[in-house]
């Protein structure tokens, strides 16, 4: 079985993806609601078909030390099979809805765009 999946695993190997990873600080970062709010907007850009995956997470509650930023309130990582993909995913009508809907709850956002080697 092993020798079978391979070549898939080469396959999947060759494809370069493009990782999105969206940081947010919320401008009332105690805001239980907000947080909410928030999440329930993020989550409306899974609808988005450009997007080939996708993570919402919150600071993980892992050691303190001097190298890791966990002072923001959530983060967004999103996955494109080509800078195409992405370029599209910026003018899709649901990521500007969310943009107009939500972007009065952060402060602050922080963006890393990366792409496989």
């Amino acid at each position: 079985m092993a020798l079978a999946s391979a070549p898939l695993l080469a396959k999947s190997l060759e494809k370069k993806q493009l990782v999105h990873h969206v940081f947010f600080w919320l401008k009332n970062p105690e805001s239980k609601e907000d947080f909410a709010k928030l999440v329930e907007g993020i989550t409306s850009l899974k609808k988005i078909e450009k997007i080939k995956g996708i993570q919402i997470g919150k600071p993980a509650n892992t050691p303190k030390r001097d190298i890791v930023d966990s002072s923001y309130s959530l983060s967004l990582l999103l996955k494109f099979d080509t800078v195409e993909g992405h370029d599209s995913y910026q003018v899709d009508p649901i990521h500007k809805k969310f943009f107009e809907q939500y972007s009065h709850l952060w402060g602050k956002v922080q963006i890393y765009d990366a792409m496989d080697i």
